[in-house]
């Protein structure tokens, strides 16, 4: 052989093996859509949950978040060709619905998931929707009815209850008889305030302060949820104990709350799309409900409300939230 084609097939095959290797080691960048509105701490328990299956933002993953508005960012999220959707609660889950019939989406924290039509059933979802809903199984569906048993225990002669709600929650009306039938059945008179809007908070507040309410109970929704800051120091400005259905009621400022965990949900929703990155396929992953419920209690609150909680509750609160 040429000397001079030798050393030029030897040098091309030095150059060519550290490109090839590089190829080789270079990972697979996969792309997640994620369609609604998430506050911070939702964003971050997203990104723990993946982080733990090993799936790194900028590393192995593209996250795509995208606002629920009118449609429009999902079918973006499709046209972007994402390979799994991420969708918090049922205007999202809906929008993505909508969206696509292909692209697999997960589910985060669904209310009713069968009577909205997104699924078939719990174990077999069918079609491309599966994930984690917010509806518990039995007893613990009866949580709306302890959380109104909690805010008797800490409000002794509690005879009058306000109830915060969002009529655009679709299944608002559905909990609201839940926690009618609940409160009356303790002898209480129910009051329903429905709100829209933040502007509306005031005005509600007002409303519950004029029917003499000794304390406020919270139906959950996320326009709720992203007002609880806001609910909070209202009640704590008229005197009024809450009660929310997640933890983050009380860590806001509320008095306390009992429900599943939402950074958990986020946390579930995350190995569902692991699988599916994998090559599970939606219809084939059995949709879960929540397994524990937590009471969180926050006692500065109580303090600034003048109230002692029973050391019974207490001990029985997974979190109690010091001064």
């Amino acid at each position: 052989m040429d000397r001079r084609v030798f050393l030029g097939t030897l040098a091309g095959g030095l150059l060519a093996a550290p490109l090839a290797a590089g190829a080789q080691s270079t990972p697979t960048v996969r792309r997640i859509g994620v369609i609604g509105g998430m506050p911070p701490d939702q964003v971050e328990a997203r990104r723990e949950g993946l982080r733990r299956l090993g799936w790194v933002e900028g590393q192995n993953i593209v996250v795509e978040h995208v606002p629920i508005g009118d449609g429009s960012g999902a079918r973006d999220l499709v046209r972007h060709n994402v390979e799994v959707i991420m969708a918090s609660y049922n205007p999202a889950i809906a929008a993505a619905k909508a969206a696509t019939t292909t692209i697999p989406i997960v589910m985060v924290y669904a209310d009713d998931p069968i009577g909205q039509g997104y699924i078939a059933s719990l174990a077999q979802p069918g079609g491309n929707i599966t994930g984690g809903t917010s509806v518990v199984p039995e007893p613990l569906g009866a949580r709306r009815s302890k959380l109104t048993e909690l805010l008797a225990e800490c409000r002794p002669g509690l005879s009058r209850l306000a109830v915060v709600m969002d009529p655009n929650f679709p299944s608002y009306r559905t909990f609201w008889l839940f926690v009618e039938a609940s409160a009356r059945s303790r002898g209480m008179a129910v009051q329903a305030v429905e709100v829209r809007e933040a502007a509306e908070l005031a005005g509600a507040f007002a409303s519950i302060v004029k029917a003499r309410a000794q304390a406020v109970q919270v139906i959950g929704s996320t326009f709720i949820y992203n007002v609880r800051a806001q609910i909070a120091e209202l009640a704590v400005r008229h005197r009024l104990p809450t009660g929310y259905p997640w933890r983050e009621g009380p860590e806001e400022g509320g008095l306390l709350s009992y429900g599943p965990n939402i950074r958990a949900a986020w946390h579930r929703a995350a190995a569902y799309v692991d699988k599916i990155l994998k090559g599970a396929k939606p219809a084939d992953l059995p949709v879960e409900q929540p397994t524990t419920l937590e009471l969180v209690i926050n006692l500065k609150t109580a303090k600034a409300l003048g109230l002692t909680i029973p050391p019974s509750l207490l001990q029985r609160a997974d979190q109690v939230i010091d001064p």
